[in-house]
């Protein structure tokens, strides 16, 4: 019974991790790779995804289900700042909330199916990786 609470623990511990890497390493792409310049909010959500994909790589690794108290104020403060950007890409061009720095926050690098964007895919990262976080404390507690 342990053994199998043990293993759906480092389930979800991973899923996060895997989340974060894969986020981490797309934004990692689209500017070093495709030359896409990240406008301010795109810093801001990179500031809160980059440092889980080491903090979850070393949790995962240790089998330590305590980092879901370190990891969740990242996660919420970055999701928080991917649906903000999600929602100021989706207002009106003209308006004056899009002048965010030097590269227009409304900036629309890509966008698969006419509404999948970039700060849109790093908001589903942040909540996988609270999906994951929140159902590891679950199995927490019981």
């Amino acid at each position: 019974m342990e053994e199998q609470l043990d293993k759906k623990k480092s389930f979800w511990i991973f899923l996060a991790w895997a989340a974060a890497v894969l986020a981490t390493a797309g934004s990692l792409y689209l500017s070093e790779v495709m030359h896409f310049a990240p406008c301010s909010l795109c810093w801001f959500q990179r500031i809160f995804m980059y440092p889980l994909a080491i903090l979850l790589g070393i949790a995962y690794s240790r089998g330590d289900s305590g980092i879901v108290t370190y990891a969740l104020p990242f996660v919420v403060i970055g999701g928080g700042f991917s649906l903000y950007h999600t929602v100021l890409q989706k207002l009106p061009h003209d308006s004056p909330l899009a002048a965010c720095g030097p590269v227009s926050c409304q900036g629309d690098y890509l966008n698969w199916f006419g509404f999948i964007t970039i700060p849109m895919l790093a908001l589903v990262a942040f909540i996988i990786i609270l999906t994951a976080l929140l159902r590891l404390r679950k199995l927490d507690r019981q």
